[in-house]
């Protein structure tokens, strides 16, 4: 999750988790049974949909590479955050990182041997991605090859009940599991609230930490801090009824009470690429 000096998950992963301060800012860390932030354990099979983006060149064989995630929206096609791509991220631009692949199936990162891990065979970056209010973080991964049968989440489109403030939603990821650069190995779930967009707003009015904008964002967390989606993070799914209603994208720390996540709005992505429910999937 990119989060400017709080939770800028730009910084690789092995930087990130080497001078962790720079995820803290001038807040404290907030405890954390497991990961995401006030997250619990969860195995792959439980969540199909959600892989890990990989380039052991850049960051490393530890944990396979990983330093973001990503949603299944088609058996060749993966959604993810802009921001995940950026030259800064990756060293230069994503077509030129030569073993960009997308791990799926695999619960464990460290020890698994399971699941699949298949090339990224093409890379598309909203043009439209804005860094400074971060409005518009989405990117377009296409897999060299099919994924399972079932690995594929609907997406919900504008008026889904799905999107309602107050509603239960699910983050997925192997990010950070307490602010400070702790990342697990095995893929972890957070139960967070959709919450009201006024409340969004009011946490982010514009400047250097980002604007909210309801039309193309949602934020989820609670209201008093200690679930949420953290670095590493990134581009993962956000899922409500069944149905992917965001990706992981920015904010100010990790489960801060007031700095609620908040996450790129995948029906605003629909809509961008003309995309119907069915569309990616076929």
């Amino acid at each position: 999750m990119r989060r400017r000096l709080a939770r800028a998950l730009v910084l690789p992963l092995v930087l990130a988790a080497a001078v962790p301060a720079l995820s803290l800012g001038s807040s404290t860390p907030v405890a954390a049974d497991s990961v995401v932030i006030g997250g619990f354990p969860v195995e792959a099979s439980q969540s199909p949909w959600t892989v890990a983006l990989s380039s052991r060149d850049r960051f490393g064989g530890t944990r396979a590479g990983q330093f973001c995630g990503g949603a299944v929206v088609g058996r060749t096609t993966v959604l993810t955050a802009a921001h995940c791509l950026d030259e800064d991220v990756l060293g230069g631009p994503p077509e030129r990182v030569r073993d960009l692949k997308v791990i799926a199936g695999r619960t464990d990162l460290l020890a698994g041997r399971d699941g699949e891990e298949i090339a990224v065979r093409n890379t598309w970056v909203n043009p439209a991605y804005d860094g400074v209010s971060n409005a518009g973080d989405f990117a377009v991964l296409t897999l060299a090859e099919p994924l399972q049968d079932g690995s594929v989440i609907s997406m919900a489109a504008d008026g889904d009940p799905a999107y309602a403030a107050g509603g239960t939603a699910t983050v997925y990821g192997w990010g950070d599991t307490s602010g400070a650069g702790a990342y697990p190995d095995g893929l972890r779930g957070a139960r967070v609230r959709v919450l009201p967009d006024a409340l969004c707003e009011k946490a982010y009015p514009g400047g250097v930490d980002g604007t909210y904008d309801a039309a193309s964002m949602l934020c989820a967390g609670e209201a008093e801090g200690g679930r949420d989606a953290c670095q590493g993070d990134s581009g993962g799914p956000l899922v409500a009824e069944g149905r992917l209603i965001g990706l992981v994208s920015w904010g100010i720390g990790c489960g801060q009470a007031g700095n609620p996540g908040v996450y790129t709005r995948v029906s605003d992505i629909m809509r961008t690429l003309g995309w119907t429910r069915a569309a990616a999937g076929v």
